[in-house]
């Protein structure tokens, strides 16, 4: 029996060193430091239901390129706790203090509206700037991120 408990502990830590190669591979591949993120919401249903994971890909001011109209990206807005991931409707450009910045309209496949005004240092504007995209989607893996997420809310964690 002694060898039983020594047998589990050692294909958790193999499962742990895993994970943690997996997490940490992905973000060096995809330059981003969150590859894989839990949707918490239902705002891109049918496209991403709450608990399904998806792939994320760096995005920053070198590959703002790779971002089209279509694309799924994650941004950052002041006041949020989260991140948000809305599809890009339309990709504009936009006055901030003397500079042009590549803005993108955005909102979620499952909401009527666009995304509010985006606050800037500059005042608000119609769009998400350049500087705020973080990541673009690649993949989703449905439903994985499930109970991880309920169990987040039931510790009132999320």
């Amino acid at each position: 029996m002694e060898d039983g408990w020594k047998k589990d502990i050692t294909w958790v830590l193999i499962a742990l060193l895993a994970v943690f190669t997996l997490q940490t591979g992905l973000k060096i591949a995809l330059h981003t430091d969150s590859p894989l993120v839990i949707v918490v919401s239902g705002s891109m249903e049918p496209v991403f239901y709450r608990g399904d994971v998806v792939l994320l890909k760096g995005i920053s001011r070198e590959n703002i390129d790779d971002v089209h109209v279509g694309d799924v990206i994650v941004y950052t807005r002041p006041g949020y706790k989260y991140p948000i991931i809305h599809r890009v409707r339309e990709i504009r450009e936009v006055d901030l203090g003397g500079e042009t910045e590549r803005c993108f309209l955005t909102w979620g496949d499952n909401n009527w509206a666009p995304d509010p005004d985006y606050p800037t240092p500059y005042g608000m504007v119609p769009c998400v700037p350049a500087y705020a995209v973080e990541d673009k989607a690649l993949l989703v893996f449905p439903k994985i991120g499930l109970i991880p997420l309920i169990i987040r809310e039931k510790l009132g964690l999320g």
